[in-house]
């Protein structure tokens, strides 16, 4: 065969197997199906879109104009889908073949949705139509399109006005409802759009024994909304309403009609006061009023704010606070004074001690100073973020009275130097964030005070050198330097418990008087930008010795080439993300072969930027349960031919991203793959491009090359076509050689597959498990031993139906004709053998007839040999059948010491357990 015909030849075959699979293709173009339980950060390799929480399998079209071509190569098991594109019309029943969906969101331009477009869509729980620009498109909804959808939670329009639309009738399960970008101007046109909102407004609202209520209500972004009208909301109970970005006054609010409102946004309406008497009417818990114009806050404006829980002030230019304010919000847990001017020094308003305030955001506020008992006013202070000042000195002073402070951020401040006992004030710290500080030596004796801190962020501009003792509370640790990051550890174990260890550095070295560093109970590690000799086998010092716990692995290199790295002693490894390893210089490609030999429990392999060169069967070897292959960034990627004998073992979902090939006909077998991928989602080849050698500048689709260059020619045609007449004379006039054994195997191989194609089995005729056969000598130990360990139901035996001809056969019944039939009617048949078996007549007759029916009737049973002692081969002679069946090492022996007979139980279990499923 021709190097052409070899590639082409094996492409036909594969073709044809893939035709007879049960599989089906996911592949579509514009296309991206993933499940985001399996890879975390997906979205930075490939396109997805926003999802709910709990949702795993989903779908992301772009370029949609077909729509129902679309959704027919889409699996029907989905839980969210995403389509952007141009569609007219949404017809009827348009997602029907979906009943598992939960989340759909629409970005399909100017559209026309018909009644009954969302039927079947039972399960369906977050509806939105987006236009990604802030213009106002029209969107055509009938009353009855969200009828169907009894569980709807989230309805959001965004980009789309609904001047056409009226009396849409929202399911009575909705409780959040969006409007952004929309071309409101009247809060009176939500009567009209959704009459339901508002009872009487319109003859056609349905009445209902309670008050409509609604959790959310958003209608941010409408540049227009102006005025709210009196009663325009009557009797609507709304917990949340979000007005950000709109001219809306709030004071308009009161006349609203609104029967209840808990919580208030106005972010970016260009506020200049404090609402309070909208705050008072209300009640309101939470109120938002970030990136307004608010720099000054009087006494005076604090009236009515008594019942105020949460509080934004975000980013409003304020200087100083009132010196009621504490005193004037008696019931605050969460302020946010971030991005504001109160510093260089900390003042916080005297006044009484504000025992309800749980989080305070002093971050970005150019605070210099923090004054001894800065924060004494606040004993139940569980939240401290101070991120983003120039903080240089920090004194235990400071932080007295924090007693109850959970998390303290001092990230990116002018701290050099930290003094002993600094924590001593904050017993119950459990977070602490460092990074961004200018500490370049770090003892764990720093971190003395706090009894339960597990949480660990530490970072410096250039170096930082870490010394024990470390809390054994420490559960995560993250860690930032731009040089090196050393670690100093004494011959315990500093990181006992520590189960998620983040480094960032350009080197990670250990002390000169350390050989390692012990981590047992680490399970996730990321590292950012380290050598890969830190997992080198070869180094007199070794940082990570052992990883038994091991389960996610990020590595990302800025370091070339891969000569150092090692990934040995990871017997539990289910996520590995490897990325820039490869130099700007000429490298070796990675081995993958040697990389992955060692991880059995692979579940998820993402590669970025590796230099594969070639990749072939043997590098995926072992993988066994991996679920997801993506290869990013790769220059020159080949796909040798022989990755076709993986093609049944493929992970379920395989991702090309940004990857240059080889224009090479040996990849032929890519394409067909591609579009007939059984059970394997492949994305990114219809993007891919390939190249013919270095210098080949203007590259080509992979795929169009594929088809062009390696055509079905007409000689390959005539050589198929020739081989395939020699194939069918040999196999006719085989067919006429009945005497030859394998005929019997492949009648028995046909035999089994039409019954299994027309819905039948054996099943109905096997009656027993198991045969026993046994001579009259052994009987006292098949009955003792044998049998209980089988027959009995679990845990205490293997639940096996067994047939005994002393206890089964009937009585008057001819011996030789029930134990044949009996043998028929059994799964598989388990002999007994001992010197005194062989001699049996009846044992005898029984091992001949189940050695003649393995041959005659193959694939109807099987046998296990159990011999009881040992016994010379050349007694079994006579046993033609038998010494030949010897050699398949089908055959068992029993332990002359009891104290292995637990293992020999469980491999004879184990054995009887397989046969009897196989027949099943």
């Amino acid at each position: 065969v021709s190097r052409m015909g070899r590639p082409l030849l094996s492409l036909t075959l594969l073709s044809f197997l893939m035709s007879l699979g049960s599989g089906w293709a996911w592949t579509t173009p514009d296309c991206t199906i993933a499940d985001s339980s399996l890879l975390s950060n997906i979205s930075y390799y490939i396109p997805s879109c926003p999802l709910a929480p709990g949702l795993h399998l989903f779908a992301s079209c772009s370029n949609v104009s077909d729509l129902a071509q679309t959704l027919t190569a889409l699996p029907r098991r989905l839980e969210a889908l995403c389509l952007q594109g141009t569609v007219p019309v949404l017809p009827a029943d348009a997602f029907g073949h979906f009943p598992t969906l939960q989340l759909l969101r629409l970005q399909l331009g100017t559209l026309r949705i018909t009644s009954g477009a969302f039927q079947r869509l039972d399960q369906l729980q977050h509806l939105f139509f987006e236009h990604p620009t802030p213009c106002c498109l029209s969107l055509l909804l009938p009353s009855d399109a969200l009828e169907p959808l009894r569980f709807l939670n989230s309805l959001s329009f965004q980009g789309y006005c609904l001047n056409s639309s009226q009396n849409i009738q929202l399911p009575l399960s909705l409780s959040r409802l969006t409007l952004r970008h929309s071309c409101l101007t009247d809060l009176q046109e939500l009567q009209g759009l959704f009459p339901s909102l508002v009872p009487g407004s319109s003859p056609t609202a349905i009445s209902s024994p309670w008050p409509p209520f609604l959790e959310v209500l958003d209608l941010s972004a409408n540049m227009q909304l102006s005025r709210v009208g009196v009663k325009t909301l009557r009797g609507l109970q709304l917990h949340s309403l979000r007005l950000d970005g709109t001219p809306l006054s709030a004071l308009e609010l009161l006349a609203s009609g609104l029967l209840h409102l808990d919580s208030l946004s106005l972010v970016d309406t260009g506020a200049e006061k404090l609402p309070g008497n909208v705050t008072a009417y209300f009640e309101l818990s939470t109120l938002d009023l970030g990136r307004n114009q608010i720099q000054h806050i009087g006494d005076e404006d604090l009236s009515g704010y008594h019942s105020l829980e949460h509080l934004n002030l975000h980013a409003n230019g304020l200087h100083s606070l009132p010196t009621r304010f504490l005193s004037a919000l008696p019931q605050l847990q969460r302020l946010n004074l971030s991005m504001n001017k109160l510093g260089p020094t900390l003042a916080l308003p005297e006044g009484l001690v504000s025992s309800n305030l749980r989080v305070l955001d002093l971050s970005h506020n150019e605070l210099s100073a923090l004054p001894s008992g800065a924060f004494s006013s606040l004993p139940q202070l569980e939240e401290l973020w101070l991120g983003g000042n120039n903080i240089s000195n920090l004194s235990s002073e400071a932080l007295e009275g924090l007693r109850w402070l959970k998390t303290l951020d001092l990230s990116w401040n002018q701290i050099k130097v930290l003094k002993l006992g600094w924590l001593s004030s904050l017993p119950a710290l459990i977070s602490l964030n460092l990074l961004g500080t200018y500490i370049e030596n770090f003892s764990g004796r720093l971190l003395q005070g706090p009894q339960k801190l597990s949480h660990l962020w530490l970072g410096s501009p250039e170096i930082l050198e870490l010394y024990p003792p470390w809390p054994l509370t420490l559960l995560s640790l993250e860690v930032w330097a731009q040089s090196y990051i050393q670690f100093s550890v004494p011959h315990g174990k500093p990181f006992q418990f520590l189960e998620s260890l983040t480094l960032q550095a350009s080197y990670v070295l250990l002390h000169p008087g350390n050989n390692t560093v012990h981590f047992p109970s680490l399970r996730h590690l990321t590292l950012r930008g380290c050598s890969p000799g830190i997992f080198s086998t070869h180094k007199s010092q070794r940082f990570f010795p052992q990883l038994h716990s091991l389960e996610h692995l990020h590595f990302w290199s800025y370091h070339g080439g891969t000569e150092g790295l090692q990934l040995f002693g990871l017997p539990r490894l289910r996520v590995l993300e490897l990325g820039n390893l490869d130099s700007l210089s000429e490298s070796r490609p990675v081995n993958l072969e040697v990389l992955l030999e060692d991880l059995p429990q692979l579940e998820v392999l993402a590669l970025s930027n590796l230099n594969l060169g070639n990749l072939s069967v043997s590098s995926f070897r072992g993988l066994g349960l991996l679920q997801l292959l993506l290869l990013n960034s790769e220059w020159a990627l080949g796909l040798d031919s022989s990755l076709q004998e993986f093609i049944p073992q493929m992970p379920q979902y395989v991702y090309f991203s940004d990857v240059t090939f080889i224009c090479q006909c040996e990849s032929s077998w890519v394409g067909p793959w591609a579009a007939r991928a059984p059970n394997t989602f492949v994305y990114g080849l219809e993007k891919s491009i390939c190249m013919a050698n270095a210098s080949d500048y203007f590259k080509t689709p992979l795929l169009s090359f594929l088809s062009g260059h390696c055509p079905d020619n007409l000689e390959l045609q005539s050589f198929l076509t020739s081989f395939t007449l020699v194939v069918l004379v040999i196999i006719f006039a085989l067919l006429g050689c009945p005497n030859w054994s394998w005929l019997h195997h492949l009648q028995a191989l046909f035999h089994a597959w039409w019954r299994k194609l027309g819905g039948r089995n054996h099943r109905s005729q096997y009656h027993y498990d198991v045969f026993i056969s046994y001579c009259r000598q052994d009987r006292a130990w098949v009955l003792a031993e044998l049998i209980p360990a089988l027959e009995k139901p679990l845990p205490a035996g293997e639940g096996l139906r067994l047939c005994l001809p002393e206890r089964d056969f009937g009585v008057g019944q001819d011996r030789m004709e029930t134990t044949a039939a009996s043998i028929e009617s059994s799964k598989t048949i388990l002999c007994v053998l001992s010197h005194q078996a062989l001699g049996s007549p009846w044992c005898n007759l029984e091992l001949r007839l189940a050695t003649y029916r393995l041959v005659a009737k193959p694939g109807t049973t099987s046998l296990l040999l159990l011999f009881l002692e040992p016994i010379d081969r050349r007694q079994l002679c006579s046993y033609h059948r038998l010494a030949r069946w010897l050699q398949k090492e089908d055959y068992l022996h029993l332990p002359q010491r009891s104290a292995n007979w637990e293992a020999f139980w469980e491999q004879l279990r184990r054995r009887l357990r397989k046969a009897v499923q196989e027949k099943e």
